[in-house]
């Protein structure tokens, strides 16, 4: 599915890897709805977008995913915006060992409230037209990174709740495609300063940087390329895709055929 003229909202989107994924599908012809805490740095996104063709392809939208009322009326004014919804990037996330509550709440919990909203409008069975709908993942759900322990539970979960969407999809004819993209560590705030993030198992540290260190750093822009075609490929759905810094492989878990 090409992007450009199609609506893609970006959750966590005025920095790191949400940024990226905004500016990599506002430079290949998208509409972009961009969601975040974060007025100031969204606000100059929105403006730096759109002064790029001055044609408003760009909407910044103020938006804690970890509230139901914003997020749904974030995608009602998506709607009458732009009288449509495409894509849906569930990016925002967090690592925060010491409150795992809002981790959960972030990193898991707002991935379903998303999805479940933004079916309203792109379920084909409810009058949308369809579309793709990425979650954004972690290398940690497949291999717990040492002292993580909620932030790679969550990760996992959203790959099973990716898997388990894009079967129903498939069965009730929604016309929606799931996938998730699990990258290894990214360039990106949230693991600076990872030791104090680490909480209780803080002394753990020497090992996740191993880890780090073994896998390697990508860039977020590498991440938002792989998103891309997450969205264009048609042939993508329920996939796991993992991606490191020798390159980016799909997990071949059996599941339902799509």
């Amino acid at each position: 599915m090409p992007v450009s003229g199609k609506v893609c909202v970006v959750t966590g989107a005025a920095g790191g890897i949400g940024k990226a994924i905004s500016e990599v599908l506002f430079k290949n012809g998208a509409k972009v709805v961009l969601l975040d805490v974060d007025e100031s740095a969204g606000r100059i996104l929105m403006e730096a977008l759109n002064k790029e063709d001055g044609k408003d392809r760009a909407l910044f939208l103020s938006c804690d995913v970890q509230s139901e009322e914003q997020m749904k009326a974030a995608l009602e004014t998506t709607m009458k915006k732009f009288g449509r919804m495409d894509v849906l990037c569930n990016n925002a996330g967090v690592l925060n060992e010491d409150d795992f509550e809002k981790t959960v709440a972030i990193n898991l919990v707002a991935v379903i409230r998303g999805t479940y909203l933004a079916l309203q409008h792109m379920n084909k069975m409810a009058g949308g037209q369809g579309g793709v709908i990425v979650n954004i993942s972690s290398m940690a759900a497949f291999k717990p990174l040492p002292g993580l322990p909620v932030y790679s539970a969550t990760k996992s979960a959203v790959n099973v709740f990716t898997r388990a969407m894009a079967d129903i999809s498939a069965r009730l004819g929604y016309g929606v495609r799931f996938n998730a993209l699990c990258p290894a560590l990214v360039q990106t705030d949230i693991f600076s300063g990872l030791q104090a993030k680490m909480g209780p198992f803080c002394q753990l540290e020497g090992p996740t940087r191993e880890v780090v260190d073994k896998l390697g750093v990508l860039s977020v822009s590498q991440v938002a390329e792989s998103f891309l075609q997450l969205v264009t490929n048609e042939s993508k759905n329920g996939d796991i895709d993992l991606l490191a810094a020798n390159g980016m492989t799909s997990d071949q878990s059996p599941q339902e055929p799509k």
